[in-house]
Formats: C-alpha cells, structure tokens, sequence
C-alpha cells in the first residue's frame, strides 16, 4: 500500500506542473515536521508558482516556526499582493492577520 507522498509523486508523474500536487506533497512533509524538505519545497512553489495563494499562508508559518520571521513577512506580503490582485479575499483576510500577529501588530486572539 502507498503512503500519501508516494501516492502525490505518482500523480505528479501524469501532470508534473500541478501546482496544487506540489502544495499537497509539500504540506504532507510540513505533518511529518520535516521542516528542511518543507522549507525547500515551498521555496520552490514560491518560485515556480508565484500565483498559487495556498502556498504563502503556510510558507510563512514555518518561516516563523524555524526562527525566520523577517523571511516570513517578506512571505506573508508577497502572498497577500497575489492574493489581492487575484480578488481571493478569504486568503488576503489569513494572510494580512498573520502579517499583522507576526509583525506585533494584533494580539493573539485564539483561546
């Protein structure tokens, strides 16, 4: 039986520039906390994607987790420049709270 990453390598064989397998395979590394091979695949989903929205949210929440929060603001504008040029306010909404926790500008309101 496959494990979910084989499982998304497979599918990336069939359609290789699914940025959506990518995030997937990504955030799949992220659960396991292998935080270098997350790491690197979002720095390349940044960098092939650019568009794909879903990435910067959690991109710059590991940023954060591994002590790289001014690369996490830098993550978190960027993301929230595509997401508003893409009129996808649901993300622009996560991503400008998450500007704004990282960079001390709200509190931490989660109970």
């Amino acid at each position: 039986m496959m494990n979910r990453i084989e499982e998304i390598h497979k599918f990336l064989e069939e359609t290789p520039n699914d940025p959506f397998l990518h995030y997937a395979l990504t955030m799949e590394y992220v659960k396991l906390e292998e935080l270098d091979t997350a790491r690197d695949l979002f720095q390349k989903l940044v960098d092939e994607y650019g568009d794909y929205v879903g990435t910067y949210y959690h991109f710059g929440k590991l940023l954060e987790k591994v002590n790289e929060k001014d690369y996490a603001l830098t993550i978190y504008q960027k993301g929230i420049e595509i997401a508003r040029s893409k009129r996808n306010f649901h993300a622009l909404n996560e991503l400008q709270g998450a500007y704004n926790l990282a960079s001390g500008l709200d509190e931490d309101d989660d109970y």
